[in-house]
């Protein structure tokens, strides 16, 4: 139960302005609260629509339209939804064909230091624009704000817009019964608090630190992937190109046995990748590198909802949100569950539930390391922790998160509508055994890379505390 805050109650005056309407929801939603604090504050306060500039005055989504999808990266750009722009692995984006977006819609493409912000469905979501998602355009469901570097800077607005003064006001500009929407003019108006430069600066290169090593994390994971690979003389297996590739259509299986007659867990083109791998590179089975560790589905379990207090409670990761910068999992009581929840270091953790959409997690790998060992993670994860020193968790990640052993978990789905991954397939798939100084040097890499995201994220974190604090400060003085 939500109750309103003892240190700034609901007051008569806001029971006023909302025409004596009696029910919590407005007043308990933090945007009144977070309204009338910025209106106390004495410092100078700028419009938001004063403090961007370009397409539309600077905040802006985009209209309707069109969408054709291709599968060549030559004739595409990368799409971002209100959704994708939460992902911490921008890799996996759906394609738009370039020659229908470009030209039509050139203002839809985002540039660095924009913030955007979900405008459809659940609303007030953000994101900051780093350096490498230049060339990514965007849907209609995201606004962009765009700041005018000669009035503000671009990390510290982000700030604000991402705090608990900016989102609630924002979130309840929102209208609409079944499907939540804001449009521009609706925050143009939003206050934005001004201090001196000097502050606004260091929470600028606060988020701009954090952008950066969230570039590297990126570029940390591709690159032990890539690596893997090179060394294991299979470079062709980076760049699939899988629906380039025939359909599996009309093919024969010979050899068939109890474990399977399932025409899709024989598939051609995911054969193909299982027999490159045996043939050319020495191999362990899967199966083998778990022994003593574990290869399964996690624990189920009553999900008892706690306080949203790490100290208490959980926060729960499924499925969805594990692929999230910032998961948003709901909080669950520690004194009701399992530690059996929790993920021991470098698990890997693979969404083992789910349909064969092309844009879906199911089969998407995620890792579990540093400030990720905190949270709990749904049943419907299938767990993969290394029972074999020699081979490390960072390194089977590395190999597990390519698009072509996606293709091949894939290929092992089993089930009706909801699938999941045959446990005895799974099992048997081959993972490359490089030397042990090429193993070290790929696992190494994807654990810089997992600290780099963490780091981000207190970069971030300490963004918004000096932004609360000055805020804190000039209201109660």
């Amino acid at each position: 139960m939500k109750i309103a805050s003892k240190d700034n109650p609901v007051r008569l005056g806001w029971l006023r302005e909302q025409g004596l309407r009696m029910d919590a929801a407005p007043y308990l939603s933090g945007a009144f609260e977070a309204r009338k604090l910025l209106e106390r504050l004495p410092v100078h306060k700028d419009r938001l629509g004063e403090l961007t500039a370009g397409h539309d005055g600077g905040i802006f989504n985009g209209p309707k339209f069109s969408r054709v999808y291709v599968t060549d990266p030559d004739q595409a750009v990368p799409f971002l939804g209100s959704t994708d722009m939460m992902e911490a692995d921008f890799t996996r984006l759906p394609l738009l064909s370039r020659s229908k977006v470009a030209a039509k819609f050139p203002y839809l493409e985002i540039a660095p230091g924009m913030s955007l912000i979900s405008c459809s469905g659940t609303v007030g979501r953000m994101a900051y624009v780093r350096r490498d998602m230049a060339g990514i355009w965007s849907s209609q469901h995201v606004m962009k704000v765009q700041p005018n570097p000669g009035q503000v800077p671009s990390g510290y607005l982000n700030t604000f817009l991402r705090s608990r003064f900016g989102v609630p006001i924002i979130a309840s500009q929102a209208y609409g019964a079944i499907i939540q929407h804001i449009e521009p003019h609706h925050i143009s108006g939003l206050p934005v608090p001004r201090f001196d430069s000097a502050l606004e600066e260091e929470i600028h290169d606060l988020v701009e630190v954090a952008a950066m090593l969230r570039t590297e994390f990126q570029k940390g994971m591709v690159g032990a992937t890539e690596d893997l690979f090179k060394t294991a003389g299979l470079e062709d297996l980076i760049d699939l190109r899988w629906h380039d590739q025939p359909r599996d259509v009309g093919f024969a299986q010979r050899g068939l046995s109890r474990t399977t007659l399932r025409a899709l867990n024989y598939q051609p083109r995911a054969q193909r990748i299982l027999e490159r791998l045996r043939d050319e590179t020495e191999c362990v089975t899967l199966g083998d590198v778990c022994k003593g560790g574990q290869l399964s589905r996690g624990l189920r379990f009553t999900r008892v909802d706690g306080a949203p207090d790490p100290a208490y409670s959980y926060q729960l990761v499924g499925q969805r949100q594990g692929f999230w910068l910032r998961p948003e999992g709901r909080w669950i009581s520690k004194a009701k569950t399992s530690r059996e929840v929790l993920a021991k270091d470098e698990t890997i953790l693979i969404a083992s539930q789910g349909t064969l959409g092309e844009n879906e997690v199911f089969c998407r790998p995620i890792f579990a390391t540093g400030a990720w060992l905190s949270y709990a993670y749904s049943e419907h994860f299938l767990r993969i922790v290394s029972g074999n020193s020699d081979i490390p968790g960072a390194y089977l990640f590395a190999f597990l998160r390519s698009e072509a052993m996606f293709r091949v978990l894939r290929s092992m789905s089993t089930g009706g509508k909801q699938q999941d991954i045959h446990e005895s397939l799974r099992a048997q798939i081959p993972v490359p055994v490089l030397t042990a100084p090429d193993r070290e040097r790929i696992a190494e890499t994807i654990r810089a890379a997992y600290r780099k995201r963490d780091e981000a994220d207190k970069k971030e974190d300490r963004a918004l505390e000096l932004l609360e604090q000055a805020v804190l400060a000039h209201s109660a003085g």
